[in-house]
């Protein structure tokens, strides 16, 4: 929903009905994650995709008919089967596409959602999409951390558990479909509770204000992270020189780092790049990213750097201790082999290792391989 808020929050505020679809569960090499959504506006308007194309159609009439009756449908489009299907997708995988109404009347939390998001604070949305009893159908809990849930999916004891799932799903950054049973048990079956975790955005921080990191911020950007370029020198650290970075920070690495992680602002989302090569900058700030455990253990740490530099920065670093262990989460060379050469095709480099270690791709061919193209996150 994230990448269609704006748009809804138009409508919303407006005073209009939207029509809104939005995949609550994937199977096999499905196109498109939970929480991916299309709107269907008041003018007919198509905002957003569920599928990348393959049954946009079929949400999009689904959408109609349910803001005309204002009955909520959880619909399931997969393998084309007239007896099990009502759409094929191209790819093989297999969509679950919850499709509502919303207006202020049915969702008069949306706005202060859409704020805490645009704020870059924490939330989370909790809806029922299958229940046996058609009055749970579309009831909503707001989770925010700290606070006391807003709404009620029906009972204490069902939004105790979703509570307490929604937090979890929210520290990773993450959405999905959880069951449970028609009154919250959690063993059981009946109920299925969709969450939006809205999260601030990951970070990456590239430490080394050279023509690479410009590259590397720009790519970040692109990917939707919040870039941070961190560098001891004052004349090279530069908004001017790194436009697309969301801050440019004059300092030494280690020394800001160990800060960001004292503050509470590093997550197991966040990635860090580390193009200095140069040891009195890159050996310091490695010994503490290295060293990271527990929620402020980053997901990917990479180092520049040719051979020699990276044989000579492994001495150095098991010189101060760093064990074999804490030394294999540290990607050096950075990035994967893709023959790069110029700033922009290292920097696509970097993100390709980023992505296949978030995913568990493999960095091969996908034509030189067989199974899933679609991965489930790590």
């Amino acid at each position: 929903m994230r990448e269609v808020m704006r748009e809804l929050l138009e409508w919303w505020e407006a005073g209009e009905t939207v029509g809104v679809g939005t995949v609550v569960a994937t199977f096999q090499s499905a196109p498109r994650p939970p929480g991916a959504s299309m709107l269907v506006g008041p003018d007919g308007t198509a905002v957003g995709s569920v599928s990348g194309g393959c049954v946009e159609g079929a949400v999009y009439e689904e959408a109609q008919l349910v803001v005309e009756s204002g009955v909520p449908v959880l619909a399931r489009y997969g393998v084309s089967d007239d007896d099990a299907f009502a759409v094929g997708l191209t790819c093989g995988g297999i969509l679950d596409v919850y499709v509502e109404k919303v207006s202020r009347e049915t969702f008069s939390e949306l706005g202060e959602i859409a704020a805490d998001v645009a704020a870059g604070r924490p939330v989370a949305l909790a809806t029922v999409v299958e229940h046996p009893d058609p009055a749970w159908l579309g009831r909503r809990v707001v989770v925010r951390p700290g606070e006391q849930p807003v709404g009620s999916l029906g009972s204490a004891r069902a939004d105790d558990a979703v509570r307490d799932d929604a937090l979890g799903l929210l520290a990773h950054g993450q959405s999905a479909t959880l069951a449970y049973g028609p009154d919250g048990e959690r063993r059981g079956e009946g109920m299925r509770v969709f969450v939006w975790g809205f999260a601030p955005k990951p970070r990456m921080l590239v430490f080394g204000a050279i023509d690479f990191a410009a590259a590397v911020a720009r790519v970040g950007s692109f990917l939707g992270y919040h870039v941070t370029v961190c560098d001891a020198r004052p004349v090279f650290a530069t908004n001017s020189r790194f436009p697309e970075a969301d801050e440019v920070i004059v300092d030494w690495p280690h020394r800001y780092l160990a800060a960001e992680v004292e503050a509470g602002r590093l997550d197991q989302r966040t990635v860090l790049a580390v193009l200095t090569h140069d040891p009195k900058f890159d050996v310091p700030l490695l010994e503490v990213a290295l060293r990271l455990t527990g929620e402020s253990r980053p997901a990917y740490v990479g180092a520049m750097g040719s051979r020699r530099t990276h044989d000579d920065r492994m001495a150095r670093l098991r010189e101060a201790g760093l064990t074999d262990d804490e030394l294999a989460l540290l990607s050096s060379p950075i990035g994967l082999d893709l023959g790069a050469r110029t700033p922009e095709e290292t920097a696509v480099s970097i993100a390709a290792e980023i992505i296949a270690g978030r995913w568990g791709g493999t960095g091969e061919r996908l034509a030189g391989t067989a199974g899933r193209i679609h991965h489930d996150v790590v």
